[in-house]
């Protein structure tokens, strides 16, 4: 129930807010209703009250609207209320010189990254300035793809900052994080606070950059921000889903200063990378492995990113423990043909981003103009998300370059989808029977078209 849990609440807050804070919730017991969940002690406060409600829905949709959850700090007995709590705030709401929760989550150190080819440069540099902050790299700019370990690197910088220079003040944000609480003080007419919070640290972190692009006041107030920190000598580091020169929406300067510091970038790990990512998962996490060649099945199966891997190791060892099953290669290769229908039946990546809309307004009965609008009406709301599924297994085309062509959206909004669509066929039937059914119209759209005279072509 509690993996449930994390897989619903990492929806709800999105990756980077709960890899950052939520990750390291442990379910220590469940007792007459009540959930008791371990939270690291110095965040408690901070996670019962900001997350406290959207736990508690998540828990209650999971498991019913009689399960209550308690939030207790590592060490407590597990006697008290809920998850909202109650006494005083926790440091993070009015001392800005806080350690990041980040620190709390064993999972985001250094000690658990796995190195490669991939991501060489990327951690010796997150290492320097751990060890050296603003002295190594300043300003460090770390991209790459979605789930390659950017938010990983952010952490283990806070773990060893927090362990090795105790009394210097680091804050960890992200790009969503900042915009809100600017345009929520700029309501407020707090602003000075808000400044406080950002520019009386020694070490800012802060994930999704990318974030603030086209948000003009947000870019102006970075920008200040940034330069504050820099000309006085304190550490910055920033992750994006590209390098400087791709923020095209960004100005300028701001992209000019991301440029003068070291720009580390980040790719998709190859095979004996994913390898050593699961085999480190499996040691830490202490799963009984019956078979190491499971672990190759999911290895080679699963090629996009880090954390795709993690999940589909997540799933097949819940289905094992839900069947009564072993770890095994033939029980790897069983949960990955249905989570990953769209890979088993295609012999490549092929097609375009016409073809996918073509067929799923087709398949769906709808127009091209329901697809690329802005309703969010079930009857066109999944077919949108399942169209942009597709988009981005079949073709070779980037998040921004597919949001552009689904009536200019941002390319969070493709990713959003591509994660609610992926999560939707591990559980839901008739949507596992949609997708397979859209690959075999695809494939015949594919070489129908080889033969459509130029002229006629699309």
């Amino acid at each position: 129930m509690w993996s449930e849990v994390q897989a619903e609440l990492a929806l709800a807050v999105g990756e980077p807010t709960y890899r950052i804070w939520l990750a390291a919730l442990r379910a220590r017991e469940l007792r007459s209703g009540r959930l008791v969940v371990e939270a690291p002690q110095h965040a408690q406060r901070w996670i019962a009250e900001r997350f406290g409600s959207v736990l508690q829905q998540t828990l209650s949709a999971v498991a019913g609207p009689g399960t209550v959850v308690q939030l207790i700090a590592a060490g407590d007995s597990g006697e008290g209320g809920g998850a909202g709590g109650g006494g005083e705030r926790w440091a993070h709401e009015t001392d800005p010189a806080f350690s990041s929760a980040a620190s709390g989550n064993p999972k985001l150190t250094f000690e658990q990254f796995v190195i490669g080819d991939c991501n060489r440069l990327a951690h010796a540099a997150a290492l320097a300035v751990a060890e050296m902050p603003a002295q190594a790299y300043n300003p460090l700019f770390i991209c790459g793809p979605p789930g390659v370990g950017k938010t990983h690197l952010l952490g283990a910088i806070a773990a060893l900052l927090g362990a090795h220079h105790p009394r210097l003040a680091a804050r960890i944000s992200t790009g969503e994080a900042f915009t809100n609480e600017f345009l929520g003080a700029l309501a407020s007419g707090r602003t000075d606070v808000f400044k406080a919070r950002f520019r009386h640290v020694d070490v800012l972190l802060l994930d999704d950059i990318h974030f603030i692009e086209r948000k003009a006041k947000t870019e102006e107030e970075f920008f200040h921000t940034f330069n504050t920190l820099t000309d006085s000598g304190r550490q910055v580091v920033i992750t994006s889903d590209r390098p400087p020169d791709d923020l095209q929406a960004l100005e300028d300067r701001l992209r000019e200063r991301f440029k003068a510091g070291l720009v580390a970038e980040m790719s998709t790990p190859g095979l004996g990378t994913r390898l050593a990512i699961l085999r480190k998962r499996v040691q830490h996490d202490h799963i009984e492995l019956h078979d190491e060649d499971a672990l190759h099945v999911i290895a080679e199966r699963v090629d996009t990113n880090v954390r795709a891997l993690e999940g589909a190791l997540i799933r097949t060892v819940a289905f094992g423990s839900l069947t009564g099953r072993p770890l095994t290669a033939q029980l790897a290769s069983e949960v990955l043909d249905s989570l990953y229908l769209a890979n088993a039946s295609r012999p490549a990546k092929r097609g375009s981003l016409a073809e996918i809309q073509r067929a799923t307004c087709e398949y769906f009965d709808l127009s091209s103009e329901e697809l690329l609008s802005n309703t969010r009406a079930r009857r066109v709301a999944w077919p949108r998300q399942l169209a942009m599924y597709l988009a981005r297994e079949f073709t070779r085309e980037s998040l921004p370059a597919i949001g552009r062509q689904f009536g200019g959206r941002d390319h969070t909004t493709v990713l959003h989808a591509w994660r609610r669509t992926s999560a939707r066929l591990v559980i839901d039937d008739v949507a596992r029977s949609d997708v397979l059914s859209l690959c075999e119209q695809l494939k015949l759209s594919a070489r129908s078209a080889s033969a459509t005279p130029p002229d006629r072509r699309d």
